[in-house]
């Protein structure tokens, strides 16, 4: 696991209890004591890493008997993805909100490791300028009709 960090490492053990079963239901105190990190680092994976932008459903539910559910958003088809994900853009469009989409795209295997990276090179602030999240929004619609069009 070298070169990997700790979020990474927690990230990757989530996401291949995830494969096995399609939810996992955690505790962050019980994940923390596997890691060895505090309750936050857990609550910071989970809130940067398994986002809905990034095709996550997450439960979490604080207390004593608290717990943490995630689940895989499943689609039917390839075209029931891109059409639920261009219902989720609107005028403006973050950087991260972009990234967990190319990232959801790659993952998926709609988009490749290449393109992505082409992609998230083109939509910084400092290529875009002043108007870079209404730039990024049109350009990840435009984006997803492209690959709605292209097929599977």
């Amino acid at each position: 696991m070298s070169g990997k960090n700790t979020s990474d490492n927690i990230e990757a053990y989530i996401k291949a209890i995830l494969e096995q079963a399609g939810m996992v239901e955690l505790k962050r105190s019980e994940l923390a004591d596997v890691f060895q990190v505090v309750p936050s680092q857990i609550n910071y994976v989970i809130k940067t890493r398994f986002t809905e932008s990034r095709g996550y459903v997450v439960e979490s539910k604080r207390g004593g008997g608290g717990y943490i559910r995630i689940g895989k958003v499943e689609f039917s088809d390839r075209h029931q993805m891109i059409c639920e994900l261009f219902d989720r853009i609107g005028e403006q469009v973050s950087q991260q909100f972009f990234t967990d989409i190319i990232q959801l795209l790659f993952d998926e295997r709609i988009m490749s490791e290449r393109e992505g990276n082409l992609l998230l090179a083109i939509s910084s602030d400092c290529v875009l300028g002043v108007d870079a999240p209404i730039i990024r929004a049109r350009m990840l619609k435009k984006i997803l009709q492209q690959l709605d069009r292209k097929g599977t």
